[in-house]
């Protein structure tokens, strides 16, 4: 059976897409040691990224954007972004495994299940794909954008971004939706 495996990266940040990935891993190249993104070091994550996608059987990685972000909230954007990327896979799947406890409005065979990148060599890989994409993205974003440090945070709330962020000023891909940002486009809408 051809089994996806589903998971986002960038849901807490302030700034940029949340990105999706889906996988499906070709059992006759077999990757070792594929785990939840989070708990994997940046070298590791970046080998097994390309390792992934020179090995599996189909991937595709899709995003949703700010202004979708800021549109539909964060929760639906995410789930937008997992569906494009599972309509984007050049083989369609039998099943789809979704990292989490919701699952996108489609017409798959579907199942979510919550820590699914620590339990789902699939969902592992998925998780991999969309954890360095993401982070390639605040690289971009870093290097066009010096003094915020994207490359830093990632673009998550930490107390440099907040700092950077009143200094510096909000960007067009930052997530006005989200709290902080809103705060400061309302306080500098009212000077």
């Amino acid at each position: 059976m051809l089994v996806a495996g589903v998971d986002e990266a960038g849901r807490g940040p302030l700034i940029g897409n949340v990105v999706a990935a889906a996988v499906i891993l070709d059992p006759a190249k077999p990757i070792k040691g594929l785990a939840d993104s989070k708990k994997l070091s940046e070298k590791r994550r970046n080998a097994l990224y390309e390792e992934i996608i020179e090995k599996a059987l189909a991937y595709h990685i899709a995003v949703a954007s700010p202004a979708e972000i800021d549109d539909i909230n964060i929760l639906h954007a995410s789930l937008l972004a997992m569906k494009r990327a599972v309509e984007g896979l050049g083989v369609a799947p039998e099943h789809v495994l979704v990292d989490g406890n919701r699952l996108p409005v489609w017409h798959y065979s579907a199942e979510a299940i919550v820590k699914g990148d620590a339990k789902e060599a699939c969902i592992s890989a998925a998780s991999i794909l969309a954890k360095v994409t993401r982070d390639q993205e605040m690289g971009v974003l870093d290097a066009k954008f010096p003094g915020y440090g994207f490359a830093k945070h990632k673009g998550y709330p930490t107390k440099m971004h907040m700092e950077q962020l009143k200094i510096l000023g909000v960007l067009p891909e930052h997530r006005r939706s989200f709290g902080p940002v809103r705060a400061l486009c309302e306080l500098n809408s009212g000077e």
